[in-house]
């Protein structure tokens, strides 16, 4: 019987295994992506460029952890609470994956009793979200975010961060772009001259933040049918919010009749005011638009809300410009830290978020229309034999070059084809070759080839490192 038995779940543990063989699905989860090593190259220089530019303006580093206690992200999104990942109980906690960078900066702040820091951040965070790919709008992505916190006086630093993104979208080279900016208290001040009772501020809010993807005729449809708004109050509404321009618009709303009387406008008003002339002397206003429609859905800003928009994308296979959106976003919370305080002492915070995603969609899309050679190695010089049996030598030269900090390969074979190895580096395109042969050997030297020009020279073995070094170095 115990033969018989074995044998039956031998044979069921066969079927379980060719039963799973046809059921199991290779892919990755929706809404997430896997990279390639091409795609990671263009990947690290976009990363590249971004932090360089945080450090030119003196930014530390921070990271914290990918979940948070459950309660900490509850509340602070709006609208958008319902894209929170839950985890299921692990132990006594309730947890959630964060969903930015901000509520989790805030909570460091509160929790080390920091006052004042300029830092960034870059790390992958999660939405419960209905995915576009092609948009570059996933449900894990990254974020790169600079934040300043600290009482400063008006607008500086608000400024600092809008010239920032003017940086980094000039550096990036993504085509013609366009910084809209706003603040909360004019939207604020603006719903309560229109008639818009309190209580409807903040849906009325995430309507109007649509406006840049939808026509206002839908938007005013949503307000007075799903959000029972009167139609007098949407078209008062309708009035501002199609107003965009520079300096020229904020003297014109200060002198606003029902603007100018509430309190709240009238501080908005006076700030971007303030913004417009720190702009002007970092030369970027020409970039910069006035927009009274810029909204932003999330609760926690407070004061100045910015975001960043390419006007159209250039692609030879499509007639009409295609808008990928929001590219960067940000803007002033100085409420944020003070709700996880336990005194609620408040830390005034401005910063910014760089959609790195839709960047990189961008880029790889031009890349694989450029057919540009991306290189996903920095290999600078392989280590190559002109002869048999000189394995010993390639491996004892590379070991030195590898002590000396050079990028340095060898192929995994004992007598390669000299010609094979000199392919190798065309495909991978490696700038140069170092070739040890029994001549070279008894000479003292290595003889060293540009794989480009295949220039030979031979160099003597203690001046190879200095001489790659020199070859190598970028101009």
């Amino acid at each position: 019987i115990v033969k018989e038995v074995t044998k039956l779940l031998e044979m069921k543990a066969q079927l379980g295994k060719d039963e799973g063989k046809h059921k199991f699905v290779l892919k990755t989860p929706k809404g997430t992506r896997d990279y390639s090593p091409k795609q990671m190259a263009i990947r690290e220089r976009v990363f590249n460029a971004i932090i360089a530019c945080f450090k030119r303006h003196g930014a530390e580093v921070i990271d914290t952890p990918v979940f948070e206690l459950k309660e900490t992200l509850t509340g602070k999104y709006g609208e958008d609470s319902k894209l929170i990942y839950d985890l299921k109980d692990q132990g006594g906690e309730l947890l959630s994956l964060r969903y930015d960078l901000t509520v989790p900066f805030a909570r460091y702040l509160a929790m080390n009793k920091i006052t004042n820091i300029k830092r960034y951040h870059i790390a992958k965070v999660y939405r419960r979200d209905n995915p576009a790919m092609t948009r570059g709008r996933y449900r894990e992505f990254y974020q790169c975010d600079f934040d300043i916190a600290g009482q400063f006086d008006p607008m500086i630093p608000d400024a600092e961060c809008l010239k920032i993104v003017h940086e980094i979208l000039s550096d990036l080279q993504l085509g013609d772009f366009l910084i809209k900016v706003n603040d909360r208290r004019i939207l604020d001040g603006m719903f309560a001259v229109c008639g818009v009772p309190d209580s409807k501020f903040r849906t009325i809010c995430s309507s109007v933040d649509k406006l840049d993807k939808m026509p206002w005729e839908e938007v005013r449809s949503e307000m007075v049918g799903e959000k029972g708004l009167s139609p007098e109050a949407a078209d008062r509404i309708g009035e501002y919010v199609q107003l965009h321009g520079g300096l020229d618009l904020v003297e014109q709303l200060l002198q606003d009749p029902k603007l100018s009387q509430n309190k709240l406008a009238k501080e908005g008003l006076g700030d971007m005011k303030l913004l417009f002339e720190y702009l002007t002397l970092f030369g970027i206003t020409g970039k910069i638009s006035f927009d009274l429609s810029l909204a932003r859905g999330l609760d926690y800003y407070t004061g100045v809300i910015f975001e960043a928009v390419l006007l159209q994308q250039e692609n030879d296979r499509v007639e009409e410009p295609v808008s990928v959106g929001s590219v960067a976003g940000g803007g002033r919370y100085d409420g944020l830290v003070g709700m996880f305080d336990p005194k609620g002492r408040k830390v005034p915070c401005v910063g910014v978020s760089i959609g790195i995603e839709r960047i990189f969609s961008i880029l790889e899309q031009r890349v694989e229309a450029s057919e540009e050679k991306i290189r996903t190695t920095e290999t600078q010089v392989l280590v190559a034999s002109a002869q048999k049996k000189l394995l010993e030598e390639r491996l004892k030269l590379i070991s030195e070059l590898w002590d000396a900090g050079i990028k340095a390969e060898v192929l995994y074979k004992k007598n390669p084809k000299l010609l094979n190895q000199l392919q190798y580096c065309e495909e991978t395109g490696i700038p140069l070759v170092a070739i040890v042969g029994e001549q070279e050997l008894k000479d003292g030297v290595v003889k060293l080839r540009v794989v480009a020009t295949r220039e030979e020279v031979n160099v003597r073995r203690e001046s190879l490192v200095q001489e790659i070094r020199m070859r190598t170095s970028r101009p």
